[in-house]
């Protein structure tokens, strides 16, 4: 099984630049502003503008009604520091890179769209 999570946004090409500067990913074939997918080893993230999404479907949502909620996109990396200092670098608003009480060091930020992201690492610390 392989998991490919498909975000909703309001304007794609900020979310496909935040993923790609702030956390490595990389544009897998070309920019398009209804449906980009990114790739950063396993993980694939397909941004889609929510502008494509018929006004009955059940993913779309109102103005201003927080988007993701309820939802923790946890991405698992093989040097967490590596992946806090290229978040860092980017200028992104993040949290303290931490161990946590279970062992593994991570850090939190929130993407333009308001989804909730953890980078974790794979091992404990």
């Amino acid at each position: 099984m392989q998991l490919k999570l498909e975000l909703f946004v309001d304007v794609p090409e900020e979310s496909i630049s935040f993923y790609c500067r702030t956390l490595g990913f990389e544009v897998s074939g070309s920019i398009s502003s209804e449906y980009t997918v990114l790739t950063n080893g396993d993980a694939v993230i397909a941004i889609n503008s929510r502008r494509a999404l018929s006004n009955n479907h059940p993913l779309r949502i109102e103005t201003g009604e927080r988007t993701g909620l309820g939802i923790e996109i946890v991405l698992s990396v093989a040097d967490v520091e590596i992946a806090y200092r290229m978040a860092e670098k980017s200028g992104w608003p993040l949290s303290d890179l931490a161990t946590q009480p279970w062992g593994l060091r991570d850090f939190r930020l929130i993407d333009p769209d308001g989804y909730y992201l953890r980078v974790t690492s794979r091992r404990h610390a």
